[in-house]
């Protein structure tokens, strides 16, 4: 068994003798350093991390002891080690001062082995028990940060799939709310939001259609033209996706029940299901209707193939200032090298071209 190793304590003092006491009375329990100035007193605790008490003169020429203790409490480094000012100096104006500078005790010369030792003794089995509490905070700290990482993760893979459950029913692959989540995410980075408004948008906008639960397989998945009953079912959804989410106080789930809700709203108030105008809808949704479009566009759905790049932007342009944010798209537009990237990596990375005779108006319902 190893004999646990000796505190290691630091004496200052600029008289040798002095020194030479001290330093003396402390070895037999100790490690004991010398330092015969302020200056070099600091030298040695910035290269002696294992110092864990420092007994300090407080007259020395050049940098005296309050200077001195000022400085170690300045550094985080070094801000915990107890100081004892060990002095002949025993006002109580010194003691004021010395308390203000950061000492946590003071010894007066002459002094008695038996006081030195004690007070040492006394200290160090402080600081011992202040760094064994700080290493039990930052081992729980680290737990529940790693709880919340591990919480925060679970918490979106459940929103993803979710949202991933709601697409199966229209989309086999399930990959439309990855892509139009990293779409959002591009969007949300190049339109100037902050990075937390940024990451909750790309963490919220895959439950975006959750609502397609409530509607029923026959309308989601017939290949013509909905009638006008069935897009009236079909318009449902938003608010079907806004009532499964509900108000939970939180806030990615908050901007998921309202990217639900809005994100088939128009800027010319045209949208559903409550018809806002503008700046009115929230950004959120302002946003995530642009991915959820694009997306819809460019892959092959039940009621129709994929369209072109080339279509889709050509569309997208046109319905800039009715269907779209107009300061939006060229934002979009702007990130459409990232945007094509995430499609390649998530599938969809050859979008068939869609014959002219198709190339009419097509209510985008994805």
């Amino acid at each position: 068994m190893s004999t646990p190793a000796k505190p290691t304590v630091l004496v200052v003092d600029d008289t040798a003798l002095n020194l030479q006491v001290a330093t003396g009375i402390l070895r037999e329990r100790h490690t004991a350093l010398a330092a015969t100035d302020g200056q070099k007193a600091l030298d040695i605790v910035a290269k002696r991390p294992d110092i864990q008490l420092i007994l300090l003169d407080i007259m020395m020429p050049g940098m005296d002891g309050y200077e001195v203790c000022r400085h170690l409490k300045a550094d985080p480094v070094t801000a915990r080690i107890p100081v004892i000012f060990l002095t002949a100096l025993n006002s109580t104006e010194d003691e004021r001062k010395g308390f203000e500078a950061g000492a946590v005790d003071f010894i007066n010369k002459p002094f008695q082995p038996e006081t030195l030792l004690a007070r040492v003794r006394t200290h160090l089995a402080l600081y011992a028990q202040e760094r064994h509490l700080d290493g039990l905070v930052r081992e729980r700290t680290a737990a529940l940060e790693a709880k919340t990482v591990e919480l925060e993760s679970t918490r979106l893979q459940v929103i993803r799939q979710l949202g991933r459950a709601a697409e199966f029913k229209d989309d086999d692959t399930g990959t439309h709310v990855i892509r139009m989540s990293h779409y959002s995410r591009l969007l949300a980075e190049a339109a100037g939001l902050s990075s937390d408004r940024v990451d909750l948008i790309y963490k919220a906008s895959p439950m975006h259609d959750i609502g397609k639960l409530g509607i029923a397989d026959s309308i989601l998945k017939k290949p013509g033209k909905l009638t006008d009953e069935e897009f009236a079912a079909m318009q449902k959804h938003p608010a079907i996706g806004a009532g499964i989410i509900g108000r939970q106080g939180s806030e990615l789930l908050e901007v998921a029940r309202v990217v639900a809700l809005t994100h088939h709203e128009k800027w010319n108030g045209r949208g559903y299901p409550r018809g806002k105008v503008g700046e009115d809808i929230p950004i959120e949704g302002r946003i995530v209707a642009i991915a959820d479009v694009f997306d819809a566009l460019t892959s092959t759905r039940p009621y129709k193939p994929a369209w072109t790049i080339e279509r889709t932007l050509e569309v997208m342009t046109k319905d800039a200032g009715t269907h779209f944010d107009p300061s939006l798209i060229p934002v979009f537009f702007e990130r459409l090298p990232d945007i094509l990237a995430v499609k390649q990596q998530y599938g969809e990375e050859s979008v068939a071209p869609v014959p002219e005779a198709k190339l009419t108006a097509v209510d985008v319902t994805g």
